[in-house]
């Protein structure tokens, strides 16, 4: 009898003492909410807000789609700007880009700098630009001019490449599809010196 009694008792306790523990929570909430600061300053610098405001620009932008004879193609950088005094033409920064033909080949490129003309169906790579293909060659060039809608690169410049075949350079290159064959073609000009490995 007397356990059951101290059991009611502090059961009637109980009642009364949660509430008031949770108003004395909530009260301390409200008491150590900050208030906010209408005056802080947005964090951005003067200058980097007159850049966003002249310059039209997209953060970490990624592509993908299909070539008109069925390659695979995607694009990212870590940057897209549309200038001013080029309408029409937009300049990537830090871009990756992967070409798969319809045959299965692999194209992995890297570019510092990437201008895309829509219009103009084009795209120039720049800065330190390199390419990897499933294929086994690393190629390393000053710049690339890719077609958009077609697979048809040219680097008009120097070309180092390692491959199968061992250590080599050229004057220039070209990768493209011809109409009449099935298979993408790599080709090399312009005083192409090759160092053979075997196997």
């Amino acid at each position: 009898m007397i356990a059951r009694d101290r059991y009611s008792r502090m059961v009637s306790l109980l009642k009364v003492a949660f509430p008031l523990a949770a108003l004395a929570l909530l009260s301390t909430l409200f008491l150590l909410a900050r208030v906010m600061d209408s005056d802080t300053a947005i964090p951005f610098a003067d200058v980097e807000i007159q850049e966003r405001l002249r310059d039209q620009q997209i953060t970490g932008p990624f592509f993908s789609g299909t070539t008109q004879t069925g390659d695979q193609m995607s694009f990212s950088a870590k940057k897209l700007v549309t200038l001013q005094d080029n309408v029409g033409t937009n300049r990537a920064e830090e871009v990756v880009a992967k070409l798969q033909t319809a045959q299965g080949t692999i194209f992995q490129l890297q570019a510092d700098v990437a201008e895309l003309d829509i219009a103009g169906n084009t795209a120039h790579l720049s800065g330190a630009v390199s390419m990897d293909t499933s294929t086994g060659y690393r190629i390393n060039t000053a710049e690339l001019t890719s077609n958009i809608s077609t697979l048809d690169v040219t680097a008009p410049q120097r070309v180092e490449a390692t491959g199968p075949l061992g250590v080599f350079t050229a004057g220039n290159m070209r990768i493209f599809s011809p109409n009449d064959a099935e298979n993408t073609q790599m080709l090399f000009s312009g005083g192409v010196k090759l160092v053979y490995t075997p196997n």
